[in-house]
């Protein structure tokens, strides 16, 4: 006798991810996601862009600036380009669903499976044992973050990748467990375009990042017209022109940072770029790449100062959000409450 297959997941696609409010965000996370998210709201059917304040709550956080580092995050998503009428904007918290799933969840997942996921072992180091275990659950909270949409589809970079892989297993786990095949999605991971992973301006090796102590490895969303040109001046770079083709970038970590960064910012890869600046010193590219930096951020930065002025705005598309949100979650977690057999399911 042949075995047969589960069933596939049949219902709609549905994109779902998020940003932590943990500080501002910078060119990294524009060209690493926010360009993508637009894009996606233009080809998808449905997105849901989500800023995960619980997941932002596994470390050490100022409560009073919370909610409106909230604010800061949807001021830049509505400034990059996304738009609340045709995406789902909310702030996690407001839906019950994440935390509640993430519960049940949490007794689907095992622990030798969280115990392999390399982010964690990054963040604690050698202080594991002093870390919060809301940390070390983060994945599965990220698991029901999609799962509560039933959504199939998440914009990742490759240093999520290992997390979205847990999200599926979960998911099958659960649909295998209590009998419900094909009930949640098996999400797959939507990795496209240039500027995936945008490195630091003085250290080519490490990516892009908030945490980093020193301002001057990152451009702001926030950043002004000086502020760019100069931390583009400053970048670390070599002593040698820019090579004519992608294979001369070999070794050269700030220096195909950024080409990559020009690249992303034009609209064009690697090999364009070169075949336009290759020969020439970091003199000339520098201020080139400060100019069209500038020319794309500078809006941005402009809009997201005029959305940040008026928080009550914001908070009513996020409020909105939450009920569009809620509305798609709350027949999802009767299912699961009934497929788990939770009194009054």
């Amino acid at each position: 006798m042949t075995d047969v297959p589960p069933p596939a997941y049949a219902g709609p696609r549905r994109v779902f991810s998020g940003m932590q409010p943990t500080g501002g965000l910078h060119l990294g996370n524009y060209l690493g996601a926010l360009v993508k998210f637009v894009r996606l709201q233009e080809t998808e059917p449905e997105c849901l862009y989500c800023i995960v304040d619980l997941h932002a709550i596994t470390v050490e956080h100022d409560p009073k600036v919370l909610a409106q580092q909230c604010r800061e995050v949807a001021a830049a998503y509505i400034a990059a380009g996304i738009d609340p009428k045709k995406s789902i904007v909310f702030v996690q918290s407001a839906v019950p669903a994440h935390a509640e799933l993430c519960w049940i969840l949490n007794c689907v997942a095992r622990m030798g499976w969280l115990e392999r996921m390399t982010q964690f072992k990054d963040k604690a180091g050698k202080n594991a044992e002093r870390m919060s275990v809301g940390l070390f659950d983060y994945p599965v909270l990220q698991a029901a973050d999609i799962l509560a949409y039933k959504g199939t589809h998440v914009p990742v970079g490759e240093d999520q990748k290992q997390h979205l892989e847990l999200s599926r297993d979960i998911a099958a786990r659960f649909n295998n467990d209590f009998g419900a095949p094909g009930f949640f999605p098996l999400p797959e991971p939507l990795i496209q375009g240039p500027g995936a992973r945008i490195m630091s301006l003085r250290d080519g090796t490490k990516k892009m990042s908030k945490s980093d102590p020193s301002d001057m490895s990152r451009i702001n969303l926030d950043d002004d017209a000086d502020a760019i040109a100069n931390k583009l001046k400053k970048a670390t770079t070599d002593s040698a022109p820019l090579p004519d083709s992608v294979e001369g970038l070999a070794g050269r970590a700030e220096v195909e940072n950024l080409v990559g960064i020009y690249a992303a910012l034009s609209g064009s890869d690697a090999a364009a770029v070169l075949r336009e600046w290759g020969g020439k010193g970091f003199g000339a590219f520098k201020p080139a790449l400060a100019d069209l930096a500038i020319a794309k951020l500078a809006p941005i930065a402009a809009e997201m100062r005029r959305l940040i002025a008026d928080p009550a705005a914001i908070d009513a598309i996020l409020r909105d959000g939450a009920a569009r949100a809620a509305d798609i979650a709350a027949p999802v977690m009767r299912d699961v409450r009934r497929i788990v057999g939770l009194w009054g399911a």
